[in-house]
């Protein structure tokens, strides 16, 4: 497999897809590729909207993706993909759609095979066996909580230490406490803004200058760097 999961798509001040399109090209190599971009993640904007924001970015490294939403059979869209897409917004709502057009296993299989998939945000947590490390208010029931499996532990995008001074709720650390709690046998990786997991020839490394944060039930929680081996997070 083939794997490149974003904490994020923009970091403030820069434009959509800033900080990591030099990166996805670089994965994605010279070759022209039919990119599949699944944008059901949106809610506030439309598919056509959101596919013309990532051209709008990545047509400037040399790359174009078309929307799954714009085929007549989004499952062939993906069959005959080169490389697959996910972007961010809301996971349960992405979640749900992606089951209603069978598209779970579909993906799935094929990125086993070896396409390429890329992941933002919602795109990176559906890479995970499910979906109970996202930040996002469950908006719609998604069939089941199971997504693509590609890794074996759960990536929680966006992970922040910062608990306001009038903010008297759970900070994400403790949120995250609870889920390995309950699920004693899995990682949580807390993938900063700025960050991304990369997959490639069987070996799992961080790129971006800020750290991860390793969560375990009954271990310390840790910080690496992409200096570090991330490898013992495949054998959970």
């Amino acid at each position: 497999m083939r794997l490149l999961l974003l904490s994020n798509s923009t970091n403030p001040g820069e434009s959509y897809l800033g900080y990591p399109k030099q990166t996805i090209k670089s994965f994605l190599g010279d070759k022209p590729l039919n990119i599949v971009f699944v944008p059901y993640a949106a809610v506030t904007f439309s598919y056509d909207e959101y596919a013309a924001k990532v051209n709008g970015s990545l047509n400037e490294v040399g790359l174009t993706v078309k929307g799954t939403h714009t085929f007549d059979n989004p499952q062939d869209a993906i069959r005959n993909a080169d490389a697959i897409m996910v972007g961010g917004g809301n996971t349960w709502k992405l979640t749900r759609t992606l089951q209603d057009n069978g598209l779970i296993d579909l993906i799935r299989e094929k990125v086993q095979k070896g396409t390429p998939y890329i992941g933002w945000s919602a795109g990176s947590n559906v890479a995970c066996p499910t979906l109970r490390t996202t930040n996002d208010m469950p908006i719609i029931v998604p069939l089941s909580f199971e997504t693509f499996n590609l890794v074996p532990f759960q990536i929680n995008p966006h992970y922040l230490d910062d608990n306001p001074s009038n903010h008297g709720g759970e900070t994400r650390e403790m949120r995250i406490a609870e889920f390995i709690i309950q699920n004693p046998d899995i990682y949580v990786v807390g993938l900063r803004e700025s960050t991304i997991l990369h997959f490639e020839d069987g070996k799992l490394s961080l790129i971006g200058e800020r750290s991860a944060r390793i969560f375990k039930h009954g271990t310390e929680t840790v910080e690496l760097t992409s200096k570090d081996d991330f490898n013992f997070l495949l054998k959970s």
